[in-house]
């Protein structure tokens, strides 16, 4: 069973937050990076505590028991070398596609590095990328 309700919710908040520059670090709508990024959406419909911070792989350690072969809207995306090395995560919107703070780095601190490196919050397709190990649905309801 999934929560269909806050599935709608953070879904709705993650379209809103498209182009919103990336920024490392970041965790509000000033500027999120990738974990910053999931971090609010969860946090917002009150899935996580909003005194948790976690990197992409913490976000994968915490969430772990939940994984899925077969990734539908909601799921967490993680990308990487290996499950032990989680370096970006995101959220899906569908079994294709994902929204997520890319394009920046360790050096992306303000807005103006965010347009230089065209670094924002987008929706891409995960499924072309050779580096995703690993999904999560952090909505399954234990019953």
């Amino acid at each position: 069973m999934r929560d269909n309700y806050r599935i709608m919710l953070a879904e709705r908040l993650a379209f809103h937050y498209i182009g919103i520059p990336y920024r490392w670090g970041g965790d509000d709508p000033s500027g999120f990076d990738c974990s910053g990024f999931v971090l609010e959406l969860l946090q917002s419909i009150g899935l996580v505590d909003s005194k948790i911070d976690m990197t992409a792989q913490g976000f994968y350690n915490y969430f772990k028991t939940k994984e899925v072969k077969i990734p539908e809207k909601g799921c967490l995306v993680f990308f990487g070398a290996s499950k032990q090395a989680i370096t970006h995560i995101e959220f899906c919107i569908d079994d294709k596609l994902s929204i997520g703070a890319s394009g920046g780095g360790s050096k992306t601190l303000t807005i103006q590095d965010a347009i230089n490196q065209n670094a924002f919050i987008k929706m891409r397709p995960f499924r072309r990328r050779n580096d995703v190990v690993a999904f999560v649905d952090p909505f399954l309801v234990v019953v």
